[in-house]
């Protein structure tokens, strides 16, 4: 299995990640894990990914590419991976298709996980999460059994500062213009398949197993 997962913010990808690991023995590959790793490890490519996140800068396409590069040619890659927030536009999916072909390798598939607009906007901003285990609940889509309370450790819920309408509605407009040309990208080349992400936990699971039981 060799799948880029995408899914804005809100849609529940992290959730369907985590089942799909658990389920096939795969690894989860996100590039917000690589980049905190590289530094940790003070590699070269951490080195460098450092230095323009403590400029205020975006990290190169060039270093991400190299950290999947790495990531990839590790041993617990073989049974396949989920590659989740990468590609985030054209240009990377471009890219990481130029590198897959240098390791001969090909993704099988991108699964849109979908859920319209105004309810990712529901969700985030009523969004809790536990300050203690990271545990993550819903105050109107799947609630703690005590307010405030976390039902896994019993740590206290908080809210994101970054959950306010104002923000979670730009970070929906970025992912929307920046993931239009992936659909299109992947759709073209018969790769896409879409999931709506509104249904109950356990159907878009099951969907999920549906649509890898296709792949090749």
């Amino acid at each position: 299995m060799r799948i880029v997962l995408l899914g804005a913010p809100g849609s529940g990808k992290g959730t369907q990640a985590k089942q799909l690991v658990d389920h096939y023995g795969v690894v989860q590959i996100s590039t917000g894990d690589l980049l905190r790793a590289a530094v940790a490890s003070g590699s070269e490519l951490g080195k460098a990914a450092k230095a323009a996140m403590d400029a205020g800068q975006l990290v190169s396409d060039d270093i991400v590419l190299g950290m999947i590069k790495e990531r990839l040619s590790q041993p617990d890659t073989q049974r396949g991976y989920i590659l989740d927030g990468f590609p985030r536009n054209l240009t990377q999916a471009e890219a990481l298709d130029v590198l897959l072909d240098g390791m001969n390798q090909s993704l099988q598939a991108a699964i849109s996980l979908e859920v319209p607009f105004d309810d990712l906007m529901h969700r985030l901003t009523d969004r809790q999460t536990c300050s203690s285990c990271g545990a993550i609940f819903n105050r109107t889509t799947h609630p703690s059994a005590v307010p405030d309370v976390c039902d896994a450790c019993g740590g206290t819920l908080v809210q994101r500062a970054d959950d306010n309408a104002a923000t979670v509605r730009h970070r929906l407009n970025v992912f929307e213009a920046q993931t239009a040309p992936l659909i299109a990208y992947y759709e073209n080349q018969g790769k896409l398949a879409r999931i709506d992400g509104t249904r109950p936990i356990a159907e878009i699971t099951e969907k999920f197993h549906d649509v890898l039981a296709g792949l090749n």
